[in-house]
């Protein structure tokens, strides 16, 4: 029976007896303990800097080969409805922003002028009457006859006794 060996970063690992892997990595790391049983830092197996020029990317486009292509084919069209769909209803909410804004303008504005300008000849009538008649009369909001308000003088009651 031959000892059974691993690469790991660049080493052979062989258990103690020719183990397994799984007990050539337990082998491995109860030798690089420390007191406590952790691995310290310095001992620590160095990994491959070879994938440190990779981009995410292509770690991506690496990733979706693991999967089937019923799969990524699914995944695919799901992106490209989701972007349509999110294009579509850009598209829609401009449009209708754009009808409801110009629909406001074109019904709310004149009677937004008219109500305005109603108001601006009601302020002109009163100060035209607190001009012509006093302080007093203009506040009260009308007119007898065009003459200030005097009292009536009181006549007595003739009627059947």
């Amino acid at each position: 029976m031959q000892p059974s060996t691993s690469a790991v970063a660049g080493f052979d690992l062989i258990g103690p007896q020719g183990d397994s892997d799984a007990a050539a990595v337990k082998y491995l790391t109860a030798s690089t303990a420390g007191p406590l049983g952790y691995i310290s830092d310095d001992d620590h197996i160095d990994e491959d800097d070879d994938d440190a020029d990779e981009t995410i990317g292509e770690r991506l486009v690496g990733l979706t080969e693991m999967l089937p292509e019923y799969v990524r084919g699914a995944v695919s069209s799901a992106a490209g409805f989701s972007w349509k769909a999110a294009k579509s209803l850009y598209g829609w909410g401009r449009v209708a922003i754009w009808v409801v804004v110009s629909s406001a303008t074109i019904l709310a504005l004149p009677v937004m002028f008219e109500s305005e300008r109603m108001q601006m000849e009601e302020q002109q009538i009163q100060q035209q009457r607190q001009i012509l008649l006093g302080p007093n009369v203009a506040m009260s909001g009308h007119l007898s006859s065009g003459m200030p308000h005097s009292p009536m003088p009181s006549f007595p009651q003739v009627g059947p006794k």
